[in-house]
């Protein structure tokens, strides 16, 4: 019996939807537009109606990532505090889609890695505006970008109570 192929009514965002659940399962690497056609069920061409590539779907990801961090960073408030762990708190809920918004999996020579080093940037301005000066706004990226990876990696326990643990290690002097 053949493959069979059906008919999506956003297949955009299905597409999407799938590669969020490869990035979450496998990582950055392990996407590609061959395998995402396969989870939605359509013929491989049919993914090129929507993406002209694998770079333009992690790009679309990417910007997702952004936009979903934005938000959290947004509604966390004025505290750098409370931003700092709500970026920890989306690092930890979504690692692989974390990796790729920041480089992972990714080629920063192509016209979609300068879009996404726009989008980080952009993430980065309000963070800048809320602490009034760059270095100081660059320090606390660093510490809580680092603090993210590590924790991703498993090379932190974080014990029964996560955000108590990181808010341990934010304030600790």
């Amino acid at each position: 019996m053949g493959e069979r192929h059906y008919h999506h009514g956003n297949l955009r965002a299905a597409l999407l939807d799938a590669g969020r659940q490869v990035l979450e399962k496998n990582g950055p690497s392990s996407l590609s537009l061959r395998g995402l056609a396969r989870a939605t069920g359509v013929a491989a061409p049919s993914v090129y109606n929507h993406f002209a590539g694998i770079e333009a779907l992690t790009l679309a990801l990417a910007e997702e990532g952004f936009t979903e961090l934005g938000a959290a960073l947004r509604e966390s408030g004025t505290d750098p505090l409370a931003v700092g762990l709500a970026y920890l708190r989306f690092a930890r809920t979504n690692p692989g889609l974390y990796r790729l918004m920041f480089g992972e999996g990714r080629r920063n020579d192509s016209p979609e890695g300068a879009t996404l080093r726009a989008r980080r940037r952009a993430a980065f301005a309000p963070l800048m505006e809320l602490v009034g000066s760059r270095e100081t706004a660059l320090h606390y990226w660093a510490l809580v970008h680092g603090l993210a990876s590590l924790v991703i990696d498993g090379q932190i326990p974080l014990g029964p109570d996560p955000e108590v643990r990181l808010r341990e290690i934010l304030t600790r002097q």
